[in-house]
Order: C-alpha cells, then structure tokens, then sequence
C-alpha cells in the first residue's frame, strides 16, 4: 500500500558501528539528520553487554561500549577509547545525531539510555558534580567529583522508579526492554511499532561501585547500565523533547520535510496506522495461557504515549521507552475490559496529536472535507492490511472491531471510534 512502511526485519536493517562507520562497503555519515537538539559530549568506554538475538549477527565489538559524560570522567579508572557529540535528549537520555542503521527503510539513530540527569530531583537546581559530592559518605568520591569537569549530567546512586538509579538505567529496566525487543521483527511487534534496544552495556565495576555512594534517601543496589537502541528520531508527542507535535507540529513538518499534500497525506496515513497499533497491543499480543487458563498480552505500566513514542520522518510513530512494557494475565470473561481499558488509555493523547498534524496539514494544503470523514478515510486506508483490526459499520458509529490471534469468535471486541450525526453518513 502506498505510504506503508516495508516491512521491517534483521535482513533489511544495514547496521553500521556508532559513530557511523562503514558496514559491507556503506556509509551513512552523508545521511541528512533530523536530530536537533543541545548537543551533549560524551566520553566512550568499553563495556561488557548482552545483545539483542535478533542483531547478534549485525552488531561488532564497537557496539560493546557505554556513554558518560565528562562530569564523571574522574570516577572511571583508565582513559576513555574516544568522545563522541550527542543531542540531549529527555532526562537521561542522549542521541547520536548520525544515523547508525537503516530500518524500514529509513535513518535510525543509535540513543543511549542512562547517561546522567543535570536535573535535581528534589530542589530547583541543576545537579552536577558539587551537588553530587554533597550526596557521597564517600572521601575518594567527593575528591574526584571536586576535580571534574563541568558538562553533562550524573548516574547517582539513589534507588528511582522501583528498578533505576536516578539519572541512569537498571538491569530489570533493561532486561524488560531487551525482552520486548527480541519479540519483535525488527520494529514491528504485531503491527505495534517499537524502537529495539540492540545492547545492554553494563558500567565499569569501579564507576559503578563509586556511583552507590551518591544517593538522598535509599540506595540502589542492582546492576548499573545503558541500553543502546535504534530511534528515527527524538521529536515526541508533547514532553521531554526539542521538538514536539504537542508544541508545534507546523515545525514538525518542516524538520521531516512534509512540503506536499501527497506527503502530508501519507504521513498521516502511516501516523494513524502505528497510532492504532499503540491502542491495541494486547489484542496483538494476547495468547492462551494453558498453564494458569488466563490469556496473556503486553500492557503497558508507568510509560505514556504522550512522552515515551517519536515520530519518524515518514509520520509512523515508535514506542521507545520499552521498560513499562509487560505481559499481564486475565481471565476470559475479563478479555473485552482489558482491550477496552488499553484503547482508552492513550485513546485521548494519540488523537490530541492527530488534531495537530491534520490542522498543520490543512494550514499547508487546505481543507479536505469534515473533520470526521476525513479521519475515516485515513483509517479506512491505514487498516486495509492490519490483521487484528478491522472496521465496522454499525448503528451509526464506525467501530474498530478486535480479533483475537487465533481467530476466536468469542473474544472479539467492538470499540466505537467515531459516532455520526443524524444525516452525515
């Protein structure tokens, strides 16, 4: 179908090493970025990993790495292998803006996970290395953060969100994202679209064991790491991003080049196709557990579409932030609740954001008809091949009707999308 991504699979993907460098005689440094952003200096290290499956055959020594900034240069013992410019991006995150792979048939970018906040968590000031002295019971730690440079954030020791360090990346965190990734066929896991975390690369052991003494209150006592996944770029839905679709989707469209109405189109096509996909992950994913008799799909926990998705240049969006993402059990007769109860979930952020790339696109190229007629028509296009979603017509509404897998006609679920007006239809 025209505007649909090819499909995306480990035989499509032409990795190449950070940094760009050239794989099977190709190069991507040439390649156009649509990274923008406050660039950020990291320092690069060698690093023990575990690899995505999917990519072990596709990734090389020079992917065994983690990131730091230079504010904790001083806590690692030895001399960093090279520096590398990023983009900052969120809170803890950073980009390299040049494209290390080509998934689906577009530029994707290698972003580290766990590479330092600069944000206090509990005053309103930055936290850099005297901050993160005043936090350590240790002498050793407070000399060297005294002498440390100034750029980039710090990966403290204090236990944060149930499984992370502040300012870095836990195991459990990662190890969830990595499951999540090896599930799918490159990007796509049943039509739901996620960037994959190719390597977990795990903190030297003296850094690590330096960083537990810079904590508040509790103390974070499991592995410290950096995930290292494939993104298409770091504009998201409304937060934690330069650019945003929230804040200005007109700008959007310039960074992605969306400048005819064929393209803006397409867009919107491929922004609605992967925004049902985030709406019905555990109707894709759900299976019969014979064990427990429960039926089991992923669902989301303590990750929104709102801040934890980007856009790619073509308008699909990808989930990034893989660590909320866990199977859970129901039982049958509870099956229609919990697909309705994921719909709604991001049902209001992902159509929020559809309102501001049709609006963008009608400021470019004119209006195209009702409000409500035209987002049919994108639907009607964006799910033609989609094999767990359907539409349907009934009493006045436009459903998207919910198939299970295997094809059991008892576990299929209506949800009225879009109602009509009497004489509209």
């Amino acid at each position: 179908m025209d505007g649909e991504p090819p499909p995306s699979t480990v035989g499509n993907a032409g990795l190449v090493g950070p940094g760009g460098a050239a794989e099977n005689g190709r190069d991507l440094r040439g390649t156009p970025s649509t990274i923008h952003g406050t660039p950020l200096r990291l320092l690069e290290y060698p690093a023990r990993t575990e690899v995505n499956r999917h990519f072990a055959d596709r990734v090389g020594d020079d992917w065994d790495r983690c990131f730091l900034p230079e504010t904790l240069a001083g806590l690692v013992d030895g001399e960093p292998l090279a520096s590398r410019a990023f983009v900052e991006d969120d809170n803890r995150s950073a980009i390299d803006p040049v494209p290390a792979a080509t998934l689906d048939g577009l530029p994707f970018y290698l972003s580290v996970k766990g590479v330092g906040s600069a944000t206090d968590p509990f005053a309103h000031r930055p936290l850099g290395p005297a901050g993160a002295a005043e936090l350590s019971d240790d002498p050793e730690v407070r000399q060297r953060l005294a002498r440390a440079a100034a750029g980039g954030g710090v990966i403290t020791g204090e236990l944060w969100l149930r499984g992370s360090p502040y300012g870095g990346q836990g195991i459990r965190h990662a190890r969830t994202a990595l499951a999540v990734s090896e599930r799918a066929e490159g990007t796509d896991l049943h039509g739901f679209r996620i960037a994959p975390v190719v390597k977990i690369a795990f903190l030297p052991p003296d850094l690590e064991a330096r960083l537990r003494s810079i904590y508040w209150y509790r103390r974070y006592r499991e592995a410290f790491v950096q995930e290292l996944r494939l993104v298409p770029s770091n504009v998201r839905f409304y937060f934690q991003g330069r650019a945003t679709v929230g804040d200005d989707a007109d700008l959007v469209f310039d960074l992605f080049g969306v400048d005819t109405p064929a393209r803006a189109h397409r867009f919107l096509v491929n922004f609605v196709r992967s925004g049902v996909g985030f709406l019905t992950l555990f109707a894709r994913t759900m299976e019969f557990d014979a064990a427990r008799r429960r039926y089991r799909g992923l669902d989301f926990s303590d990750v929104w579409l709102d801040k934890d998705a980007v856009l790619a240049p073509d308008g699909t969006a990808y989930f990034v932030d893989l660590e909320g993402i866990d199977p859970v059990g129901v039982e049958e007769a509870d099956v229609p609740e919990k697909l309705e109860d994921q719909i709604f979930r991001s049902l209001y952020e992902f159509m929020f954001a559809y309102e501001q790339l049709d609006a963008a696109r009608a400021a470019r190229f004119g209006a195209n008809g009702g409000r409500r007629p035209r987002f049919e028509g994108l639907l009607e296009e964006a799910l033609a091949t989609d094999r767990w979603v359907r539409l349907r017509r009934a009493d006045g509404s436009l459903l998207l009707e919910l198939r299970e897998r295997g094809g059991d006609e008892r576990l299929k679920y209506a949800f009225p999308l879009v109602d009509h007006s009497r004489g509209e239809l």
